[in-house]
């Protein structure tokens, strides 16, 4: 199997490279590098098994490296959601118009299969909890879960005009080792910084599902390969959530510290565009044979712990 994996080497996309390459695939890798790193990938370049390609989607020239491949992934996103407020253009070019390259090029060379990374974020606020698949209307509240949410409706519209077979899926928060991004990651980085206290944005009382960056790209792989249809949509997350004043004590916790204070600063969301609440139903990927081995907690503490030793 020959894969080409846009953003293989960021953080989730490094995860789902070793998978792949554990399986046994052919894997090329294309990313610009800008929120990737290329020691993520130093044991597959160093021995071969990986190609990797230093390109920006908007781009052009790399579009060849399609040509026999059987799938791609497409992870290469502007991942900010936070950010994205500060600068939509940019997160629109980044996710919507690099996903049109992607299909532009898989057409032009034949690429029978795309499976992407969206979000849990395209549900906006969601008034069901756990939100299912068919959740509707979808109204993102940020611009990132905007471009994420068009980006899923070109390739619907790819897949139905062009013969192509897609998988979508949605995630709740992804957390682990080569993060660099995030609750965990800021928290750590806080901490270090004053050991004595933390701030945490919002109310912290903000509570949503967590899960293993392995766990994802397991999931993502098992359901590229089971879909029942041509086009196949999926929720990939734990099945409870947690509160991040609870994310905050396992952290402190973790770090070996005593007597932390903790301030707000206040409201119900961390920042604009911050969905306070959010729990996937993963019903669905359930009913194709999946579902994760630990909950939202355990997930959390396991990042922390190999955060601590990366941050």
């Amino acid at each position: 199997m020959f894969s080409i994996v846009t953003g293989g080497a960021g953080f989730i996309g490094s995860h789902l490279v070793d998978l792949l390459i554990g399986r046994g695939d052919r894997v090329c890798v294309i990313d610009s590098l800008s929120s990737g790193s290329r020691d993520h990938l130093r044991a597959h370049l160093g021995s071969g098994e990986v190609e990797l390609i230093e390109a920006d989607l908007l781009s052009d020239g790399w579009q060849g490296a399609c040509a026999g491949a059987d799938r791609l992934f497409h992870l290469a996103a502007d991942p900010d959601v936070r950010g994205s407020a500060e600068t939509p253009w940019s997160v629109y070019e980044n996710n919507v118009t690099a996903t049109m390259k992607v299909l532009e090029a898989m057409r032009e060379h034949g690429v029978p299969e795309i499976s992407f990374t969206s979000t849990s974020t395209v549900y906006g606020e969601a008034s069901v909890i756990p939100t299912p698949e068919e959740y509707a209307p979808m109204i993102p509240i940020s611009v990132y879960g905007a471009s994420k949410l068009a980006s899923e409706a070109m390739i619907a519209s790819y897949c139905h005009t062009y013969g192509m077979r897609g998988s979508i899926f949605r995630f709740a928060n992804i957390i682990g080792p080569r993060s660099n991004h995030g609750v965990i990651f800021d928290f750590i980085r806080k901490l270090r910084r004053d050991p004595m206290h933390l701030e945490i944005l919002g109310d912290g009382t903000q509570t949503k599902s967590y899960l293993t960056v392995g766990a994802c790209v397991e999931a993502m792989v098992y359901a590229t390969e089971h879909g029942p249809d041509q086009y196949n949509f999926y929720n990939i997350g734990s099945t409870d959530w947690i509160d991040v004043v609870s994310i905050a004590e396992v952290v402190v916790d973790e770090m070996g510290l005593s007597d932390v204070t903790f301030s707000f600063t206040g409201g119900d969301r961390g920042w604009t565009g911050d969905v306070p609440k959010m729990l996937l139903s993963i019903e669905k990927m359930k009913s194709i044979g999946w579902s994760p081995a630990i909950g939202s907690a355990e997930s959390v503490r396991e990042a922390v712990r190999a955060g601590i030793l990366e941050i």
